[in-house]
């Protein structure tokens, strides 16, 4: 089981103002920023819902393919990601719906953040009555 991801960004304030918002429907926010002095200058920030397990970095930019996928335990939840993610300065990766090539109930929706990364939010239940 993972415990966290760490993973660099080339623009600290706009990475963590675009998780910010993004997250916020997934109920995850940014709980913990690592002191300066201990970091060696390097600004740190972890995101969680009960404990930090999603964290940014302002060095040594991640590149190449990187994706993440954020369970939701509802549909709704999906939707506000994808909604909050564009209005944060996102780029559409794959508007909300089903992906019944992964299984019947898959329901996500991806974007791609400021430094390019596929970040998704997932809904394994079936639709709500």
């Amino acid at each position: 089981m993972i415990d966290h991801v760490l993973f660099g960004v080339t623009d600290f304030d706009r990475s963590v103002e675009f998780y910010d918002q993004a997250f916020a429907p997934l109920g995850v926010k940014r709980l913990f920023e690592v002191p300066l002095e201990h970091t060696g200058g390097v600004k740190v920030a972890g995101y969680g819902d009960d404990r930090p397990w999603f964290w940014l970095a302002e060095e040594n930019a991640t590149r190449g393919m990187l994706h993440i996928a954020l369970g939701s335990i509802n549909r709704a939840g999906v939707d506000g990601f994808y909604a909050a993610a564009l209005r944060a300065g996102g780029t559409d990766n794959g508007a909300p719906g089903l992906r019944p090539h992964y299984h019947n109930d898959y329901y996500g929706a991806f974007v791609l953040d400021p430094d390019g990364h596929n970040i998704e939010a997932v809904c394994h239940l079936p639709e709500a009555p």
